[in-house]
């Protein structure tokens, strides 16, 4: 029974992005459009018009990538509330990936949806500047063993970035340190390897200049006590404190996600059911390949949230 199952929602970051992400939601859910609004309002300027048309460059840049997907990420939950008229099973646990960590907040009741946005932007325009700072990039590894990456990293000095599941792992370096862990990557036997689109290295080191400006950041914002427990990205689990989570959200930028981890201590708290809140569905691949058997679910779309109405009505 649907009523037996232990959720969490999991919100994606901004490797989901993508140009037209939400507009159906806009134009169905009045819920969903008012979360679109209330973030031009708090913005001053039109993020959601750069999510539904672009251009493409655009909305790839940090800062607005950032904030675009926390957007995205809320009005798919949001939407998904008002379709199912608030009977949308209650998370036991919640997690977001990278940015998608400030989605995770907002659903937690830690933060307003108007100060998260204006924390993950500044975040993202931190990073940028980081990267600025201390050039670098970030290559996803696929298909290749934790304990093999990990040697390249020692060899080549970079750092992995990204544990996302077992057959997909992301490192982060300078231009040179990449392109040598890319070819070590290679005679290790790896068939695949993708850059990411990001402007550095991020969760790496390389992201050290950015410390300072975060830990003010965070400081300028109110908190409240999370309704629901967050599995951090940094230690791969639950957070306690809000003192905690402020320092969640300054020393995540500078290591590495783990996010196999962290789903395998939200399995083995009992979670039965993940319900991926966002565009995409990049995190349920990753869910899948950790752990085949669990059950997921997209809320990402208008089509997907008629689905989970479906769902819950035992029609599917």
């Amino acid at each position: 029974m649907v009523e037996d199952i232990k959720v969490a929602y999991v919100f994606p970051g901004q490797e989901s992005i993508q140009i037209g992400m939400g507009l159906d939601l806009f134009v169905h859910y009045n819920s969903a459009r008012e979360v679109f609004e209330e973030v031009d309002r708090t913005l001053g300027f039109p993020l959601s018009r750069l999510c539904f048309e672009g251009p493409e460059e655009d909305l790839a840049q940090t800062p607005n990538a950032q904030a675009a997907v926390l957007m995205v990420d809320i009005a798919c939950l949001r939407a998904a509330e008002e379709a199912t008229d608030r009977t949308l099973p209650p998370p036991a646990l919640v997690a977001g990936h990278g940015a998608g960590e400030y989605a995770a907040l907002v659903a937690a009741s830690v933060m307003k949806l108007d100060d998260a946005v204006r924390l993950v932007r500044e975040r993202g325009r931190l990073m940028n500047e980081a990267g600025r700072r201390k050039p670098g990039g970030m290559l996803t590894i696929l298909d290749v063993d934790k304990d093999i990456v990990e040697g390249i990293c020692v060899t080549t000095g970079v750092e992995i970035s990204n544990v996302n599941a077992p057959d997909n792992i992301v490192i982060s370096g300078d231009e040179t340190r990449l392109l040598k862990a890319k070819r070590l990557a290679q005679v290790k036997g790896a068939k695949r390897m993708v850059p990411v689109k990001v402007s550095g290295g991020f969760y790496s080191s390389l992201m050290e200049p950015a410390l300072e400006g975060m830990i003010n950041a965070v400081s300028q914002f109110k908190y409240e006590t999370p309704s629901v427990q967050i599995v951090s990205n940094v230690t791969a689990q639950p957070m306690t404190s809000l003192e905690a989570i402020k320092e969640e959200l300054i020393s995540q930028i500078a290591h590495g996600i783990k996010w196999q981890q962290s789903i395998e201590t939200m399995l083995a708290r009992g979670i039965t059911t993940f319900f991926e809140v966002g565009p995409g569905n990049t995190l349920t691949k990753y869910i899948k390949s950790i752990s085949p058997g669990a059950l997921t679910f997209n809320i990402s779309n208008a089509e997907t949230t008629n689905e989970i109405v479906k769902w819950r009505r035992g029609g599917i």
